[in-house]
């Protein structure tokens, strides 16, 4: 199963950007290779050609010092490589073990043998000690099951290679543990493998070697990665010292701008309160089911609550939709942000202004595309969208750059009172998670009272003023920024007995 992988001057370009430049580098059988740089650095163009979904304009792919071409993903699959991308590609109408062996499903006389699926479903997914239904369908899935589902399937290919992109940015602390169980199997079992995230302390628990991307080039190549100091990693992503990601500014708060008194809904256990001061950022933290996202859905009405105020500036406020909750100020950023967040065929300019173009009617009937085109190029140059211009579909962006461009939709709004914002940084690079924490910072000494949802602690802690911990569809508690420690937020996530077992 053993294979030696590697890329020899690869060139990628596309209308206006050059993608990949003269990229090369080995990947050793029985190794872990960590690719690591900023949002449109190139990594996950260099997956797609890996994959057989782009074919390069330059240079070689080998496998056993053996060139290959892939004209399609069937070839690349063919050949014994698994690409896990960033982005989940599954079908949500479909079960588990449906999804797990599209293209290979057992089938008896042209009928698909749906028992035999299950059961070798099951039976696989047990080895590889994942807790999940074969017969579930992944609409029903929360996000960080259907990223376990994606990984388990390039798993269950037996593949030589296997490149895995942001693999961790939806799972929960027990699916990570899991993942990284089956990447060190892997790499016993001498398989070469490309390990891609933004987090650092991944990249050095299971990476023997890494490689560094900026702007579409190879940076540099560390073969003995313990021996690099982590400063230097980010100095070559960014070419730029960052002594700070979180960078933590202080700030006078104000009254209470946003109350949410004893909300209820189907996915909460109990009722739910909490308070948001102007110019505060209240972190909130949970592990994966915990109903933080849940919560803010019923708060910003994309999900109908069954009871419960919310409190906008002392006067009690309906919110009934997410456009009742635009018009007065509040806004949401989604967790999802593939079926959530973008309009995948429109421009980035168009995904920038679908909420505030209703700003730039003319007469109510003709709209201002001088003005959506200037909000437009103004938010792609402060948060640094990297796009060969505002007209480009913004599917063709790395996800990072999607974030950026969903963020921006809503600081163009005028009167932004609320910003909710749902792990505003899963898949982002180090440079660009400071660049966001700034403009966080620059809304709340606006006055904006921000709710920020992450699942990376250290964020929460870093950035928060004061966090709120969810635990089981329920709040479990608060701490001021003083008093918050990773013990004493993890020990309020945690269920009872857990906690008890680590203090143990």
């Amino acid at each position: 199963m053993s294979a030696t992988l590697r890329f020899d001057n690869i060139g990628k370009v596309f209308p206006g950007v050059r993608a990949l430049d003269g990229v090369s580098f080995d990947v050793n059988a029985g190794e872990v290779h960590g690719l690591m740089g900023e949002n449109g650095a190139g990594k996950s163009t260099l997956l797609k050609i890996l994959g057989g979904e782009y074919q390069p304009d330059s240079g070689r792919v080998l496998i056993d010092e053996k060139e290959v071409h892939f004209a399609s993903a069937a070839a690349s699959i063919a050949s014994g490589i698994a690409v896990i991308h960033q982005e989940l590609q599954y079908v949500p109408d479909l079960t588990v073990s449906e999804n797990l062996l599209l293209g290979a499903l057992p089938n008896r006389l042209g009928w698909v043998n749906k028992r035999a699926a299950k059961a070798h479903v099951r039976e696989r997914l047990a080895a590889m000690g994942v807790d999940l239904d074969p017969n579930a369908k992944l609409r029903k899935l929360s996000i960080a099951q259907r990223q376990m589902v994606e990984i388990c399937k390039a798993l269950l290919r037996n593949a030589r290679v296997i490149a895995l992109d942001e693999p961790t940015s939806s799972l929960s602390h027990r699916e990570t543990e899991v993942l990284f169980k089956l990447v060190r199997d892997l790499k016993a079992d001498n398989r070469a493998l490309i390990y891609i995230s933004h987090r650092m302390d991944e990249i050095y628990e299971l990476c023997d070697a890494c490689t560094i991307f900026r702007d579409g080039r190879k940076i540099a190549s560390h073969l003995a990665l313990a021996e690099v100091p982590r400063d230097t990693l980010v100095q070559e992503m960014v070419g730029r010292e960052i002594s700070d990601i979180y960078d933590y500014r202080a700030r006078p708060l104000g009254e209470t701008r946003f109350s949410v008194k004893n909300v209820e809904g189907d996915a909460l256990s109990a009722p739910a309160s909490f308070d948001v001061k102007r110019g505060e950022i209240v972190g909130f933290f949970g592990l994966v089911g915990a109903g933080r996202s849940e919560l803010m859905h019923l708060v910003y009405g994309a999900d109908k609550k069954k009871h419960g105020e919310i409190v906008l500036d002392g006067q009690p406020i309906k919110v009934r939709s997410t456009g009742e909750a635009i018009r007065h100020g509040i806004v949401l950023c989604p967790e999802d942000r593939k079926e959530e967040g973008i309009v995948a065929m429109a421009t980035v300019a168009e995904n920038i202004n679908i909420s505030c173009r209703r700003h730039y009617l003319r007469g109510g009937l003709f709209l201002d595309r001088k003005k959506e085109a200037q909000t437009a190029d103004r938010f792609i140059q402060l948060l640094k969208i990297k796009t060969p211009s505002r007209k480009q579909r913004i599917r063709f962006l790395s996800g990072g750059n999607q974030q950026k461009a969903i963020l921006s939709r809503w600081l163009a709004e005028p009167d932004l009172k609320v910003v909710i914002l749902d792990e505003p940084t899963r898949g982002i690079d180090v440079g660009a998670k400071h660049e966001i924490y700034n403009v966080i910072y620059q809304l709340a000494e606006r006055g904006c009272a921000i709710v920020m949802i992450s699942s990376e602690l250290p964020e929460v802690l870093g950035v928060s003023d004061r966090i709120v911990v969810m635990r089981q569809g329920r709040i479990a508690g608060e701490l001021p920024r003083e008093n918050a420690s990773e013990q004493a937020v993890l020990s309020l996530a945690l269920p009872q007995s857990e906690s008890v077992a680590q203090a143990a």
